[in-house]
């Protein structure tokens, strides 16, 4: 049988919730949120306006790169403005802005970030993981480094439940001699060029035409920025060791669609198991399918092994030099 409290206990109780709910006021504790006020944050909608011209940035069934770029950027800026950033667009519609504007909006306004939004490509229909790129040495620009890990750490958990891989490399992996323009022209502002996932994988493709998958990568983007700003931001120091370090050339987007191109796990599989077979006369074959996995898709979730690898074999074959210069490779631009 029910019975009522007693009015004297009632009141205790309720005084007790009273005094819980205003432990937790604003006046006693802040938002994550908070972290974001004042801060001027550039967002880059990558590409924009060439629907016309340009048929590769274009999915199986007809979803374009720069359309779901845009969406997703809209949403964050949203979401930024709402905890108090001030936010800069390089665009807000299909229109065509070039490298140095994006760049040069970023450096007037003095950003405190510096985020361009993306989604990849490529002939393997069958990828679809996150890339995080940074410019110059992770070494030298840790800001970026850390920048990228956040938001890398939030796209995997709210885009692929927490599994799978990510890339996380500088932009010399794929523009082996000066990096990629707006990152290189927003050089010691915290930066990165972030691929969310590929719209070149069909299912992927019809998640990004939806605006609540949007919402859910513009939540990724906008937890991983707070997580940032949660933390010390490391000093962006001076960029020297790329020029220190050789190129390694690449195949660039047209090359990727070379049926080879798309053996670049298989070649890594290969070339491992010749290494791991203790032939020294599978040594150059090793190499050799290592270098073209690596060639053929610079910065994925293999290709820091790979480099490991390659060096790996150098010293082996007692190229000690090179051996030395493909380690200082991994260190500058694979953390």
């Amino acid at each position: 049988m029910c019975k009522y409290l007693n009015p004297a206990l009632l009141f205790t109780i309720l005084a007790g919730c009273l005094l819980t709910l205003g432990s937790f006021s604003d006046n006693n504790i802040s938002s994550p949120s908070d972290q974001l006020k004042g801060k001027t944050i550039l967002l880059d909608p990558g590409h924009g306006g060439t629907a016309a011209t340009d048929s590769y940035r274009v999915g199986p069934s007809g979803e374009r790169e720069e359309w779901v770029n845009l969406r997703v950027a809209l949403l964050l800026g949203e979401m930024l403005e709402k905890a108090g950033a001030n936010v800069i667009f390089s665009r807000m519609d299909d229109s065509f802005v070039s490298l140095d504007d994006r760049s040069k909006l970023a450096l007037d306004n003095k950003a405190d970030l510096f985020v361009s939004i993306h989604h990849n490509a490529t002939a393997d229909s069958t990828v679809n993981f996150p890339i995080i790129y940074f410019h110059g040495s992770a070494v030298e620009n840790r800001a970026s480094v850390v920048l990228g890990q956040k938001v890398a750490d939030q796209l995997r958990k709210n885009l692929f439940d927490g599994q799978g891989p990510f890339s996380l490399v500088s932009d010399y992996t794929i523009f082996s001699t000066s990096g990629a323009s707006v990152l290189r022209g927003t050089y010691g502002i915290p930066g990165i060029i972030a691929e969310a996932s590929f719209f070149t994988h069909p299912g992927e493709e019809n998640r990004l035409k939806s605006t609540i998958y949007n919402e859910m990568e513009a939540r990724a983007y906008f937890e991983g920025i707070i997580d940032f700003f949660s933390s010390s931001v490391p000093e962006i120091q001076e960029k020297k060791s790329p020029l220190e370090i050789s190129p390694f050339e690449v195949f660039q987007e047209a090359e990727r669609m070379r049926p080879e191109a798309l053996q670049w796990k298989a070649n890594y599989e290969a070339g491992k198991a010749l290494m791991e077979s203790g032939e020294k006369s599978q040594l150059d074959s090793a190499y050799q399918l290592l270098t073209l996995s690596v060639r053929s898709f610079p910065d994925s979730y293999v290709a820091k092994h790979c480099h490991v690898l390659r060096a790996d074999i150098l010293a082996r074959q007692g190229k000690k030099a090179q051996a030395r210069m493909e380690r200082k490779r991994i260190r500058a631009f694979y953390p």
